[in-house]
């Protein structure tokens, strides 16, 4: 490992303010969810970040992350230190929270469905110097191919680099009750640029690169944080 990992609880380096986010959304809300995010999400448990100096401060990124509970998304939006745009299931845009969503400058995905607006608008915040976060695994173990792919689109076709993200700890144990401030351990990866070969089979290799990647790192987590650690 290079540098050692944030205090417990804390910040990610000052925010970088050239990002951009989607049309429809609003900075000051965005700040506002990346607060909410941190003051709420994260008191919730007892969380150390593992090299958030990877991220790049300027330029497009890809961060591409595992996905094992609903508290993920959150509680990586709170942490990263720029702008940050997600692509979220549709079905969480709904009433009061799907405003609120929209605002922040969140995007809906259907699973299932070839619904390409949302990579398109994916792409021009890329395009843009942005960041964009996709979870492969979108349905907490379903779709993990066409997510995948998506994540290896969306880098090849704005040019961004792609950046790993492992997150362990957000998930309730399969028997056990309610945890008292759990620990959550969040490893970032160093950035990788994805082989830029053309057409299908370029896609495919770019996709394997974004599982292989994703995986390591995961495992270099696990590694990491011994098993007695994560309760």
């Amino acid at each position: 490992m290079g540098s050692g990992p944030a205090p417990q609880g804390g910040r990610a380096p000052e925010r970088e303010r050239g990002d951009t986010l989607p049309d429809g959304a609003s900075p000051f809300l965005h700040r506002l969810g990346q607060w909410i995010s941190i003051l709420l999400v994260r008191r919730a448990y007892r969380v150390r970040i593992h090299h958030a100096d990877r991220i790049p401060r300027t330029g497009p990124v890809v961060l591409v992350a595992n996905h094992s509970s609903l508290a993920d998304g959150p509680l990586l939006f709170g942490m990263i230190p720029r702008t940050a745009v997600f692509l979220i299931k549709h079905e969480m845009f709904r009433g009061l929270l799907g405003w609120f969503l929209r605002r922040i400058g969140q995007l809906p995905v259907r699973r299932g469905e070839p619904d390409r607006t949302p990579l398109l608008a994916a792409v021009r915040v890329l395009r843009a110097g942005g960041l964009v976060g996709v979870f492969p695994e979108g349905t907490r173990g379903g779709e993990m191919a066409t997510a995948q792919n998506g994540a290896a689109w969306l880098a090849r076709s704005s040019g961004a680099v792609l950046v790993p993200v492992a997150c362990r700890g957000t998930r309730r144990p399969e028997g056990r009750g309610r945890r008292l401030l759990p620990r959550v351990d969040v490893l970032f990866g160093d950035p990788v640029v994805l082989p830029d070969a053309k057409g299908r089979a370029g896609l495919t290799a770019a996709t394997e690169r974004v599982r292989t990647e994703l995986v390591e790192l995961i495992a270099e987590l696990d590694r990491l944080v011994p098993a007695k650690d994560k309760a």
